[in-house]
This record gives structure tokens, C-alpha cells and sequence, in this order.
């Protein structure tokens, strides 16, 4: 979930009308209970990519507790990083070699349910027993669309603002509280970038994602309310760029790219190792940087402007619309997302958040240090926004990204970079009438 993503989605839009030829779903004969057992051997291929890496030791603990459970259960599954898991995920679609069960993002999941690559959920769900109210519902409803359910989420997370306690103490500056806006932050990052010249004071990616909430920040948006028109190139939005390509190339208390690259590897690299004051970021950095830190840091509600608004992520796992094993599938990933025994073993491991209403499990989260003030991640659900989902996201992502770039380069003003993402957005994407 922390990086955002390219997919090929012309060819998935071509190529998708292929597998909607190929063998309709038939559906077991499980039991209504989630939890009870079949002795008919079943297996249930699993493509996935949170659980790669380190984490995918832990994906393997939770599905070694559901094959306990299910002992006629074989689950097959393949790890893609996440670079190259769309890539893959795109041809397997449109070859009619999706796996039975695979993980998509909310940001790209109505573009596979629009093409018909998914199975609606509504009915399963209803006949398997499976108690979708212990869900967190504003990470089950972002795998719902047009009133289907298509998926149920395996974990969720919010961005917020991650400081230095230490280099706060040092320039003298009070701590950041949730009322803070643009202009504490940047008077903030002002004196932290003077203590030292490879010191900064705030990093705030410059990309789609963040782009919109800021505008978001500012009072603007990107596409209309009644989705049917860009608008992008509007005063408030040249205003909420200014401000983010002014942290880099005015005050630059944000390092450039080269001095990024002189000075660490990456911006997480950068705050680890001390020099920076403000980082926005997800609460999926929060196991690297307790372990990496030796600093006092800490964690708020992200600065707003006009109003607030703060960043929502949601991982899910669907169900391809042709498996032969659907009844199971579904099972099988309300197990892993949502059962006591597997959540404990996603908190344990401090890989995003359960996306849960377990109280227990939200209780041990937020006692958990560092950082001290967990309760920010919940508080900032009270502000999230997410970025219009639709069937040519990836195309709109690539749009948007690339004139952002021109403006963080200097090669045009903001002014012009957002005009240009304007008209290129009304030539190439299609939004619905």
C-alpha cells in the first residue's frame, strides 16, 4: 500500500471480454457457518502482494490457522512484489488465469469490478453466515460499488504528520498539535531547516494522491461533485500547488531530488536518520521507523488549510468471477481478514491495521509505542477523503503525476502545469454522464 502504481489498463480493458467467455462459476456446497468444515478436498489459489517480503510469513501463519480449521483446504498461493504485481495480475485477467482468490487496492478494484473480472459477493455472503458488521465500514465500503459487494478489506491505514521530537527541542518550536494548518507547518519546518545545511524541515510528496488532498485542503477537488466534468486548472488548486512546489523550490525546507539523493536514499531514509523534521506518511511506516528511530518521534492529525483532510488506504481480497470454489473462497478470506486468531497475528507483526471493530484488537494498537499519540490515526478518519475511483484510475494517476512533475521541475508554473493536466485529462479520460 505505501507505494502508488502504474497498470496497464488498456489491455486490461481489451483483453478482459476474453475471460468473460470462459467457464461459468459454480458454486460448492459448503455450509452456511464460515467456520465449519467440508471433507470434499478443495483448492483455492491466492495471488497477493501485501504479504510480500517480510510479511509474508505472517500471511502464511494466518493461512496455516484457517487449514487447521480446514483440513481439506489447500491454499496455493504466489507473492508478487507490488512493481510487478498489476502487471501480472493485468495478464492473468485477461488470459482466464486469474487465480480463484487475488488482493487489489480500493484505488484500482472498480476498474477489475467494472469489466466484470470480479464476483459480486452480496449472495455468498448471505449464505456462508459471513458477519460482515465486524468489518471497520469505511474499509468494507471501499470494495463496494453500484450497491455490490465485491470484496472485504485485509487491512486499512491513514496518513499523518510524523515528526522529530528531538529536532523540535532543538529549534525551540512547540510540538505540532491536531489544530495545526499549512502555516504553522511551514513556520515550523522554517527553523528546523536553519539548524544545519543537510537538515530539512518537511517532506510532503508531490504526487497524485497527495495533490488531491491538499486541493482537498484548499477547499478545491479535482473532478466536479456530480463527477462529470475536470477541475483541475481553478484558482484554488493553483494556489494549493504553489504551496506544495514552494516547499521545495522557495523555502526549500523539502529537499530537492538531488539533494534528496546526495544526502540519504529516500525521504523514509532521510527522517530515520534525523535530519528531518515532518514527514507525511502512512501509519504502515510506524514498525520501521520504532525500529530505526533513535530519535523521540511522534505522530498528529496532518496540517490542514480551509478544512481539514487526511488520507484513507484499503487493501482488499476478491474473488475471481469465474472460480469454481467461490463458496470456499469466500471462507477463506473472511478468515484471514477478519478472525480473532488472524488479526492477532497481523497486529503482533505491526503490518497496517486489522480492519476491524474488535475492541480488544484496537485497544492493544493504540497502546503500543512508539509513537505515543496512536489515537491520531483513528482521529484522522474523521477527515479522510480518497480520490475519485474510476475505471481508468491508472490513466488519470499517470496524467496528473506527470504535470506535477513539469511544476516540482520549475519547467512550468503551477499555473500552467495544472492547465495542461486539464486539457490533457478532457482529451484522454472518460468520466460518466
Amino acid at each position: 500500500m505505501k507505494k502508488r502504481l502504474s497498470i496497464v489498463s488498456l489491455v486490461l480493458a481489451s483483453m478482459l471480454t476474453i475471460s468473460a467467455c470462459s467457464t461459468a462459476p459454480a458454486s460448492s456446497t459448503a455450509s452456511n457457518s464460515a467456520d465449519s468444515a467440508s471433507t470434499k478436498p478443495v483448492v483455492i489459489t491466492f495471488d497477493q502482494f501485501s504479504g510480500s517480503g517480510d510479511n509474508e510469513k505472517y500471511l502464511q501463519k494466518m493461512i496455516d490457522a484457517y487449514k487447521k480449521k480446514h483440513p481439506n483446504v489447500t491454499i496455493r498461493m504466489q507473492s508478487y512484489g507490488y512493481n510487478d504485481y498489476f502487471t501480472q495480475l493485468t495478464t492473468k485477467v485477461a488470459g482466464g488465469q486469474a487465480a480463484d482468490v487475488f488482493e487489489l487496492n480500493y484505488e484500482n478494484f472498480v476498474s477489475y469490478a467494472k469489466k466484470g473480472a470480479l464476483m459480486p459477493l452480496n449472495d455468498i455472503i448471505k449464505s456462508q453466515g459471513i458477519d460482515t458488521s465486524i468489518y471497520n465500514q469505511t474499509a468494507l465500503k471501499s470494495f463496494n460499488t453500484d450497491g455490490k459487494q465485491y470484496g472485504v478489506p485485509d487491512s486499512f491505514s491513514t496518513a499523518l504528520l510524523i515528526y522529530n521530537k528531538d529536532l523540535f527541542d532543538k529549534a525551540k518550536i512547540a510540538y505540532p498539535t491536531d489544530d495545526w494548518k499549512w502555516e504553522d507547518a511551514m513556520n515550523a519546518a522554517k527553523k528546523i531547516r536553519a539548524l544545519g545545511k543537510d537538515i530539512y524541515g518537511y517532506y510532503h510528496p508531490l504526487s497524485y494522491n497527495e495533490f488531491y488532498k491538499v486541493s482537498k485542503q484548499n477547499g478545491g477537488s479535482l473532478i466536479s461533485a456530480d463527477g462529470k466534468s475536470f477541475t483541475m486548472d481553478t484558482p484554488t488548486n493553483v494556489e494549493a500547488l504553489q504551496y506544495m512546489v514552494d516547499m521545495q523550490n522557495k523555502s526549500n525546507v523539502m529537499p530537492t531530488p538531488t539533494q534528496l539523493e546526495r544526502v540519504s536514499n529516500a525521504d523514509w531514509d532521510l527522517f530515520k536518520s534525523g535530519r528531518l523534521g515532518m514527514i507525511v506518511t502512512g501509519c504502515w511506516a510506524f514498525p520501521d521507523f520504532a525500529r530505526d528511530c533513535k530519535f523521540k518521534w511522534d505522530v498528529t492529525v496532518e496540517p490542514g488549510h480551509k478544512q481539514k483532510a487526511t488520507h484513507f488506504f484499503s487493501n482488499g481480497y476478491v474473488i475471481n468471477k469465474n472460480s469454481k470454489v467461490a463458496d470456499e473462497a469466500a471462507k477463506f478470506i473472511a478468515f484471514i481478514s477478519s478472525n480473532k486468531e488472524a488479526t492477532q497475528i497481523r497486529l503482533d507483526a505491526g503490518w497496517e491495521l486489522p480492519p476491524v471493530n474488535d475492541k480488544s484488537i484496537i485497544a492493544q494498537y493504540t497502546a503500543k509505542t512508539p509513537p505515543a499519540n496512536r489515537q491520531a490515526v483513528f482521529k484522522s478518519l474523521d477527515y479522510s477523503v480518497a480520490p475519485p475511483v474510476i475505471s481508468q484510475y491508472a490513466e488519470l494517476q499517470d496524467i496528473v503525476g506527470k504535470h506535477l512533475n513539469a511544476a516540482a521541475a520549475g519547467t512550468v508554473t503551477p499555473a500552467q502545469a495544472l492547465k495542461d493536466m486539464q486539457a490533457e485529462c478532457q482529451n484522454m479520460i472518460h468520466l460518466s454522464k
